[in-house]
């Protein structure tokens, strides 16, 4: 009975070794998986704001109209 429990013993430490050394990895791919995502997630918005900037009427330099609210304002003083 003992010769068997020692045997059992033997195997689950392997077992939890070879546990431990998938969990390492996965962590590792994990943390790798979120740094692409962080840099896709970077690159898309650069790029966006870039198509957001194509499509913003050109002003030549001149400063943009302030928003109706503020004119408003402006126009009541």
């Amino acid at each position: 009975m003992r010769a068997e429990i020692e045997k059992r013993v033997s195997e689950l430490e392997t077992e939890y070794r070879d546990g431990q050394r998938m969990l390492a990895d996965l962590e590792a791919k994990r943390a790798d998986l979120q740094q692409t995502v962080l840099r896709i997630s970077g690159a898309l918005q650069v790029l966006n704001e870039l198509l957001a900037a194509e499509k913003a009427p050109e002003t030549d330099g001149a400063e943009p109209a302030p928003p109706a609210a503020a004119a408003r304002r402006h126009a009541d003083v």
